[in-house]
């Protein structure tokens, strides 16, 4: 009998185990990163022991939830950041290394996660608006990041900050510090707000000192600049971008039902039309089939990063180029059809302005 699977014959004890010799994945670049943080709502935990879509349904339907911040899910092989703003899940991003970040769609990032999850770790941390503007400026602005001037070195406090003060610089600054990720907002080139990831506490002077120690943990900082962040941007909630593939997949049914000959292929050329002007429209491959099997093309269409104004916006052009286009090859009125299909849900619609968007009086 071999070690670890059964009693010793000599003395009827057991064998220690054995170690496995499976190996765990190496860990993610990212694995390392930390963000600043108010309260502390769920500390960095296994995520087997976490419902996400039930954190983040409670987190929107919990007045005490209801609060700025993000949620950190570390992946074997990335990170992913839900942003949420008033309990909502608003944005998202993802990295692999800690360096390059994409911006997803809210549903793909949420997608990521197995439901059954045997690695990864999760945290939520409530985190002001400002902090979540910057983070997402930094992860998402690669391009607008400035450039140092050639004779300043950007390891030295005692050059960043004079010389930032000197320029009266407004903008982020963003200090990696082994794998902690801080943030000071400048106004005028003095410090307005700071963002730590230390989890340290005292006067804001002396945190920052302290991340330009010579402590070996803290050695691999980077220290970037970047114009004010704008507002973090919201996008589009994923139920309103399949409320709206649901009412085009409607009207064009509606339309074939009616014998309007080649109802799917007119809307589908209008689509294909529009998408430049409105990129939105790129989240609808596949809406105008004309009949009722799921939305399965062999390239399943993304959800969009943009924002729902743009999302109602594109889906408005599109039903402005089919209805008139299926009206004159025998189709219903528009203002017809619209009650008919949107009936339903034209409280979502109206609250987004699309029905202020259309050329039609539809009558309720």
């Amino acid at each position: 009998m071999f070690p670890g699977h059964g009693p010793n014959p000599m003395t009827g004890r057991r064998f220690p185990r054995t170690t496995s010799l499976v190996r765990e994945p190496m860990p993610s670049p990212a694995a390392a990163l930390r963000f600043p943080h108010e309260r502390v709502f769920l500390p960095r935990t296994k995520l087997a022991y976490v419902h996400l879509r039930n954190l983040l349904t409670d987190a929107k339907r919990d007045r005490a939830g209801r609060v700025s911040g993000y949620v950190a899910i570390w992946l074997p092989d990335e990170l992913v950041l839900l942003y949420l703003q008033q309990g909502e899940v608003v944005n998202a991003t993802a990295t692999h290394d800690g360096r390059r970040y994409v911006a997803l769609p809210i549903a793909e990032a949420i997608g990521k996660v197995p439901a059954e999850p045997e690695l990864g770790e999760i945290c939520f941390h409530e985190a002001a608006d400002d902090q979540l503007a910057a983070m997402y400026a930094t992860q998402c602005s690669p391009e607008s990041v400035l450039a140092w001037p050639g004779e300043l070195d950007a390891r030295l406090p005692e050059a960043i900050f004079p010389f930032l003060a000197a320029t009266t610089f407004d903008g982020v600054v963003e200090i990696a510090s082994g794998g902690l990720m801080n943030y000071l907002v400048f106004r005028d080139g003095a410090v307005q707000r700071g963002f730590l990831a230390d989890g340290e506490s005292g006067p804001l002077v002396g945190r920052v000192q302290r991340l330009f120690s010579s402590d070996p943990r803290r050695m691999t900082r980077e220290v970037r600049h970047w114009p004010p962040a704008p507002p973090l941007p919201a996008q589009a909630s994923p139920a309103l971008i399949q409320a709206y593939r649901e009412l085009m997949g409607a009207l064009v049914r509606r339309l074939v039902a009616d014998f309007v000959e080649g109802a799917p292929a007119i809307a589908e050329a209008a689509r294909q039309r529009l998408v430049a002007e409105h990129p939105a429209l790129g989240a609808f491959v596949g809406c105008a089939r004309g009949d009722d099997r799921p939305v399965t093309p062999a390239r399943p269409a993304r959800d969009t990063i943009l924002p729902a104004d743009a999302v109602t916006a594109a889906t408005a052009a599109w039903v402005r180029e089919l209805l008139p286009a299926a009206a004159a090859m025998g189709g219903p009125e528009p203002e017809v059809l619209l009650r008919e299909v949107a009936r339903d849900r034209r409280h979502v619609f109206q609250s987004q302005g699309f029905f202020d968007s259309l050329p039609w009086k539809v009558a309720w």
